[in-house]
């Protein structure tokens, strides 16, 4: 008997796996009213499953080489063939993302969901798990409602400090346990800056080098598509940076240069060319054509 908590991606997925040994049985507990909820929400509501470039070279935290085994055994062709069986086709940006071919979420979350009916999995929603107790043979989880469900082997899939997770509880479940928790921070998520000046580029879009600063010094920096908010920068290049950025302190500074296939003699040349041609054009219209109108 497999216990897992946590109805997300992880959880989904290591039920599937434990299923393919006809030994086992599975009762997968999650918070939500229904599994999968965050999935909907990745790569702006089309889930980009995985990436044709994906290799250790693109990891970064303490322990990068962490990530190894699971690249190795679960690689992009296997993922690829996995979702294939389940009846999903998929589709390759240039950038080597890969998407669903219906480019929604949702069907993604469907192939995973029907897989876990097919092959028996007890899937339990609406369960708040507020205790694990480690038995002598195995563990016991105690939902808020007071039903316990038993496992024989234990997965906690319950996710990180999003805001539709269960992270809240997860200290008070595994203290009781004997589940070392680490110190959350955020990763893979928008940076919040000063508002002032982003505020007014609310649902921009942009090609940059984005350069995370301290003290003046480049710490980390990204190209590709940015997006403003009212709060600060998205997009997937503030994703790769948000990691260093939550771990960096104080005096931080993302700087932007959204002309990063030019130099900066090239764009002073053009600029002088265009204020030669139109003298009594207003600073801010130089950039006409060169530049989003906001920006």
């Amino acid at each position: 008997k497999v216990l897992i908590i946590g109805g997300g991606a992880s959880g989904m997925m290591a039920a599937l796996s434990a299923l393919e040994n006809p030994d086992n049985s599975v009762t997968l507990l999650e918070r939500q009213s229904r599994v999968g909820k965050k999935l909907l929400a990745t790569g702006n509501g089309r889930c980009n499953l995985t990436n044709r470039n994906i290799r250790l070279t693109h990891y970064h935290g303490q322990q990068p080489e962490f990530a190894r085994f699971a690249l190795e055994s679960f690689y992009v062709g296997r993922t690829l063939a996995f979702f294939e069986r389940l009846g999903l086709l998929t589709v390759t940006e240039d950038s080597g993302k890969v998407y669903p071919l219906s480019d929604q979420a949702s069907s993604v979350l469907d192939v995973l969901r029907f897989a876990l009916d097919a092959r028996g999995a007890n899937v339990v929603t609406s369960c708040d798990v507020i205790e694990v107790k480690h038995k002598a043979r195995g563990y016991e989880a105690l939902c808020a409602t007071g039903e316990k469900y038993f496992g024989d082997k234990l997965i906690i899939a319950c996710g990180g400090a999003a805001k539709s997770s269960a992270a809240a509880n997860q200290a008070i479940i595994f203290s009781r346990s004997s589940v070392k928790l680490h110190k959350l921070l955020p990763s893979l998520t928008q940076i919040k800056t000063d508002p002032t000046y982003v505020k007014a580029l609310k649902g921009v879009r942009a090609d940059a080098h984005v350069r995370l600063r301290k003290d003046g010094q480049t710490v980390q920096d990204s190209f590709g598509e940015v997006q403003f908010t009212d709060f600060g920068l998205s997009g997937p290049e503030a994703f790769t940076l948000s990691r260093a950025a939550a771990t960096g302190g104080e005096n931080q500074e993302l700087a932007l240069d959204f002309f990063r296939e030019y130099g900066d003699g090239a764009l002073l040349d053009m600029l002088q060319e265009k204020r030669e041609k139109l003298p009594e054009l207003a600073a801010d219209d130089l950039f006409a054509g060169m530049l989003q109108s906001r920006l």
